[in-house]
């Protein structure tokens, strides 16, 4: 799969491919927003509080607008009229759930209390983190890491309906239930199920309808050469610049949090690191253990890593408080998932030639 931001030539194009001076250079322009985000919110006086006021629902309108711009452009790509075989593998979705549902909430329960035995607040929020299993930028990394654009999208909606599912009771269990029978301080949560349910709406259903509308519409009436020659590589610098947006929102309207508590933000992040590598590395591992190739484990290895910020934020906010350690905590996910999961994005293609070298996939489809 070519590179969001590249994608001039057919999928099956045997030549090799670099990533285009976008692609390359995204650790930079993603480090430029953040700090770009954290002057803003810091030092521009109303900032934060105009995109605080500027809500519908628990939802930032302008965040809101920059992940759809973000991922529609990838889910415009996907070829829908392979789903179905991606929904056949039995191995990638017994796994992929696994992984998201089981290993992922309960990895993320042992680092906070291990990390962050003190402090109830950040540990409550880094629990909620682990709860919340991407829907979003997870498209961005596992489209630049030249991943199975299909199964990502089948992997994201199942996501989807288990978030909406099973949220709410997760949380009960491992902020009341778990700490209780090993005698540990407990914290209950209430969490609506129609804000999961809206947040789920939004920042998947309009994207994906969008997308298959585009692909359906645009190779009905323009032809798939048309659509996969012309169409695609138009929008597809758009995902990027939709998330850059979406990064300096997030880092303006935290800005003064992040710089005011830096020993707080250590301490949460540290956590954090260990879960976003481990969840990769056990995606990738348990791909290539289970034969998928190295499109479908590194799809697998970016799902199970990524989390839904944008949802745990929400629910911090929806029920500690915006000032609470608990959306602190919410707001430090991000701060290092984009970065670590950006670097394994490299990790990733680095792995795709030294462990799928035999994967006929890699063969002319992985830049250098």
């Amino acid at each position: 799969m070519a590179p969001i931001a590249e994608a001039t030539l057919p999928a099956s194009t045997p030549t090799a491919r670099r990533l285009s001076t976008l692609d390359r250079w995204l650790p930079l322009w993603i480090g430029l927003a953040m700090i770009g985000g954290i002057v803003i919110g810091r030092f521009i006086p109303g900032v934060s509080d105009l995109l605080a006021r500027l809500e519908v629902g628990g939802i930032s309108i302008p965040i809101a607008l920059g992940l759809l711009v973000m991922m529609y452009p990838v889910l415009a790509k996907v070829r829908y009229d392979k789903v179905a075989a991606v929904t056949g593998d039995k191995k990638l979705l017994i796994s992929s759930l696994a992984l998201n549902w089981l290993v992922g909430p309960a990895l993320m329960f042992v680092l906070a209390w291990a990390f962050l035995p003190d402090l109830p607040e950040y540990r409550t929020g880094l629990i909620i983190v682990g709860l919340a299993r991407c829907i979003a930028m997870v498209v961005i990394w596992n489209d630049l890491a030249c991943g199975d654009r299909e199964a990502a999208a089948v992997l994201v909606a199942i996501n989807s309906v288990f978030q909406v599912i099973a949220f709410s009771l997760l949380g009960w269990f491992y902020l009341t239930v778990l700490p209780g029978w090993l005698g540990l301080d407990s914290q209950g949560l209430d969490i609506s199920l129609g804000q999961i349910a809206l947040n789920v709406l939004i920042f998947l259903g309009i994207p994906l309808v969008a997308g298959f509308a585009s692909r359906f519409f645009g190779e009905r009436t323009k032809g798939r050469d048309w659509y996969g020659d012309s169409f695609l590589p138009k929008i597809g610098p758009w995902a990027l610049y939709g998330l850059l947006f979406t990064i300096v929102l997030l880092f303006a309207l935290q800005g003064e949090q992040v710089t005011s508590r830096p020993w707080d933000v250590a301490r949460i992040a540290l956590p954090l690191l260990v879960y976003f590598g481990v969840m990769w590395f056990l995606g990738l591992l348990t791909g290539k253990t289970l034969g998928l190739g190295y499109a479908r484990s590194s799809t697998l290895a970016f799902t199970a890593a990524g989390n839904n910020f944008e949802l745990a934020i929400a629910v911090a906010i929806g029920t500690f408080g915006a000032t609470s350690g608990q959306a602190l905590a919410g707001v430090v996910g991000p701060l290092i998932e984009v970065p670590v999961l950006v670097g394994l994005v490299y990790v990733s293609l680095w792995a795709a030639r030294r462990w799928f070298h035999t994967d006929p996939f890699t063969a002319g489809r992985i830049p250098s």
